[in-house]
């Protein structure tokens, strides 16, 4: 590459910087969301929502399966257990405010039967669901 070559960009953004890195990273969890939902539903379970936010957080994933409603967190990283170290507790507190908010508006409200699960997607694109997970971290 010469000195006045143009340096080749990322999505209008200019390569190595923190931007670029965040756009990375947001379009591998959009990416890792896909992934999981697909997931899902090759186990029959119907979509309800996607990157529902409220005014105490986001929840990546809105699933159904029967009556009940399962709450999907997805964490993507270059290994599995990278990925389940990226989620706390003030971010799982969050998540259960906004699955409150969310079943506020439900017909049968907090009664709804309903369960909290992590999908965990690995740099290969292995994917690796923890059922009732928040009980389990």
């Amino acid at each position: 590459m010469t000195a006045d070559a143009p340096i080749e960009t990322f999505a209008g953004v200019a390569p190595g910087t923190r931007q670029q890195r965040g756009r990375r990273a947001f379009c591998a969890g959009m990416a890792a969301e896909e992934q999981v939902a697909q997931h899902y539903a090759r186990r029959g379970f119907g979509e309800e929502r996607r990157r529902w936010r409220g005014k105490r957080g986001e929840i990546d994933l809105v699933m159904r399966d029967g009556a009940a409603l399962v709450f999907v967190e997805v964490k993507q990283s270059r290994s599995f257990e990278r990925a389940a170290d990226s989620l706390g507790a003030r971010q799982m507190a969050r998540i259960y405010g906004a699955a409150e908010e969310y079943l506020a508006q439900a017909p049968n409200g907090q009664l709804t039967e309903s369960r909290f699960d992590v999908a965990l997607v690995d740099g290969r694109g292995e994917i690796r669901i923890i059922e009732n997970a928040f009980g389990a971290f």
